[in-house]
């Protein structure tokens, strides 16, 4: 098979560990970037449209498509979803359509694709200033939740507790969406919808992340985590549990509540990654992505749910149904977490050979790199890597994961700055 992988500008070489596993499956990987290095894919596989503009990358596709036939096109970075939509509708391939892109990309659009289709939400409100969100916070009572409407990876959002903090925190992140990287590495020339804020009514209860399958009718959940995190008035992507503690009733609320968004997104064919929050004992939707997590959220699905995302995503591409089943644990427990530092330069990370190379360790990926500016809530959201282990029981994965941790060392460019 031959599958196009798009990003309007390139992550770095964040996605490069992804693609690989695509060709580990067995695919033709060809890689097309509008903005990129020139020696990031092996050439003859790889192109660079010259631009991020959509025409721009539309073009390069349609002539590259000539060539090559691919048999689908796809994205694993949530800036280009939208980008590989459009590709997609331009070169007749398998594609959920822009608009249901739209709606599963910006986060008031998708709130109200919610609404229309009567999947369960939080109260929301978009706010064009600080008045509109206080006038919302007020109605809805504290705390509330501020979020970006084109954000990802848990960037400028706060949870706020009363008028003063909501009044800081809507300063901070007003300015810091004008350069947030999920918006800087979308495609010019497609309208996104706002580029704002908006407040959402507080969920008191717990999170739980789901890799997950919709195919026509029915959506199937792959995979099924727990957020452990002692959370508070930010929201770091930081550990979680598999296979998840939910009983089977609620397990079954929120295959109802992801369906029901999916559909309401517009979604018909997709690999997904939902997100839902439970309040007084029901869950809610705090979003659907149509996109594979990201953090090492695919190996935790094939060693706890038995479950792909990364051979969906390759199937859905070329429009065949992939081998799914509605969640069944395998039994294995996984602790994994986006890493976390201090705020500073990274001048070294050192991780030992007994870490990097135990039998224990599922996924380890150490995204900083020397010279790397960690910044940390409310400048923003960066993290130092990822790590994953598997065990036998919870205990046993939470302890592996804290000595494993501990061990990892990182070295800031300012003396004194190590920890």
């Amino acid at each position: 098979m031959k599958l196009l992988a798009i990003e309007a500008r390139q992550n770095a070489t964040y996605y490069q560990s992804r693609y690989r596993q695509v060709v580990d499956f067995g695919a033709d990987l060809f890689v097309l970037n509008g903005e990129g290095t020139e020696d990031f894919w092996p050439a003859d596989r790889y192109r660079v449209a010259g631009s991020k503009h959509i025409d721009a990358i539309i073009e390069t596709a349609k002539a590259w498509h000539a060539e090559e036939r691919f048999d689908g096109v796809f994205a694993f970075a949530e800036a280009a979803v939208v980008t590989v939509a459009a590709v997609g509708e331009a070169l007749g391939l398998p594609t959920i359509g822009v608009d249901a892109a739209l709606n599963s990309r910006n986060k008031i659009l998708m709130r109200r694709a919610h609404e229309k289709g009567g999947a369960a939400h939080p109260d929301f409100r978009f706010a064009a200033d600080v008045q509109d969100a206080l006038q919302a916070a007020e109605d809805f009572g504290y705390p509330v939740i501020l979020k970006p409407t084109l954000g990802a990876g848990s960037y400028y959002v706060f949870r706020c507790d009363d008028p003063d903090e909501l009044r800081e925190r809507f300063a901070v992140a007003a300015e810091g969406i004008r350069d947030m990287p999920w918006v800087a590495t979308a495609a010019d020339g497609i309208d996104l919808g706002p580029n704002g804020l908006i407040v959402e009514s507080f969920l008191d209860g717990h999170e739980h992340l789901i890799e997950a399958l919709a195919w026509d009718d029915e959506v199937y959940l792959g995979n099924v985590v727990d957020r452990v995190t002692e959370e508070g008035d930010t929201f770091d992507d930081d550990v979680h549990h598999s296979p998840t503690t939910l009983s089977p009733e609620d397990l079954a609320a929120v295959h109802e509540v992801v369906k029901a968004g999916a559909h309401a997104q517009g979604i018909r064919r997709s690999a997904l990654h939902a997100e839902v929050r439970f309040h007084q004992g029901k869950p809610y939707l705090l979003e659907i992505a149509v996109r594979v997590g990201g953090g090492g959220l695919d190996y935790q699905a094939r060693a706890s749910g038995g479950y792909d995302p990364i051979k969906a995503v390759m199937d859905v591409a070329r429009g065949v149904k992939p081998d799914v089943r509605h969640y069944t644990p395998t039994g294995v427990h996984v602790w994994g977490n986006a890493m976390i530092c201090d705020a500073g330069t990274i001048k070294e990370v050192v991780v030992p050979q007994e870490v990097e190379q135990s039998d224990k360790t599922l996924f380890l990926k150490i995204t900083a790199k020397p010279g790397t500016v960690i910044l940390r809530p409310p400048d923003g959201n960066s993290v130092l890597g990822f790590l994953l282990v598997t065990g036998d029981s919870y205990e046993d994965v939470q302890r592996t994961h804290q000595e494993f941790s501990d061990r990892i060392q990182v070295v800031f460019e300012e003396p004194g700055e190590a920890r």
